[in-house]
């Protein structure tokens, strides 16, 4: 059953699946759905997504549905300053799945700009250029938003501790995690999204999560509070990120 929990600014809506296997098909038909019924309203949808390997599975099988892929601009939320062909590459992972062969493969895929450019900061400009002209608006808005939820409170790559949750003034910057640059939307844009979906699986996830939800968390120690959309959040979690929520 959905649960709701209130923030000042975001209501966020907890839908759980049994375990991995659950999630991934609730993602899919979930995102599957949303996609349907932008088309139904208008001729294209623009649709970010999530690295990492969480969202892997939910890909596969959202590639094999009977959508007009042709009408769907695909993009990430964020990306590694890494070539294309790297095994951290986000473009590489959605390659072998949603775009594999399936349906999914005829949608278009718009890649972050990475090591093709002089340096991160080139990127990050070209990315914005990109963002801005597949979605109107300021910020751009995209249809579907889905993103996910790292152990230290990180979305997309607004890490806690670095410059990129802070930053308002554009629509791409360089996020520094983990030892690696990263091309990534800002938060701005992220709540622009008339559909926001976070997708947190396994036991790890667990009090990050409490902290997303939590009115009295900090966004500066769990930047995906930044994530403010005003239709409000959707959670797809499973039994062991979800647990006692």
């Amino acid at each position: 059953m959905a649960q709701l929990s209130r923030t000042v600014m975001t209501t966020y809506r907890i839908e759980r699946a049994r375990d991995s296997e659950s999630l991934a098909r609730q993602a899919s038909e979930t995102i599957a759905t949303q996609i349907s019924l932008v088309l139904e309203q208008r001729d294209r949808c623009t649709i970010a997504l999530s690295g990492g390997s969480t969202p892997a599975k939910a890909y596969s099988l959202l590639g094999r549905e009977h959508l007009p892929w042709d009408r769907v601009d695909v993009l990430l939320g964020d990306e590694r300053w890494v070539a294309a062909d790297d095994a951290s590459s986000n473009a590489r992972m959605l390659k072998s799945t949603l775009l594999a062969g399936g349906p999914g493969a005829s949608a278009h895929f718009h890649a972050v700009p990475t090591v093709e450019l002089s340096d991160a900061d080139a990127s990050a400009v070209a990315f914005a250029e990109l963002v801005t002209r597949l979605c109107p608006g300021e910020p751009p808005v995209f249809d579907v938003m889905l993103l996910g939820l790292g152990d230290d409170g990180h979305t997309a790559s607004l890490f806690p501790g670095t410059d990129a949750p802070d930053v308002r003034d554009r629509w791409a910057t360089v996020g520094r995690g983990k030892g690696l640059d990263r091309i990534t939307l800002t938060a701005p844009v992220l709540s622009a999204a008339r559909e926001v979906m976070f997708l947190v699986g396994g036991a790890g996830k667990n009090e990050a999560l409490r902290r997303l939800i939590d009115p009295n968390e900090s966004p500066q120690r769990t930047p995906a509070r930044l994530v403010q959309p005003a239709n409000g959040v959707l959670i797809l979690a499973d039994q062991d990120a979800s647990a006692g929520l």
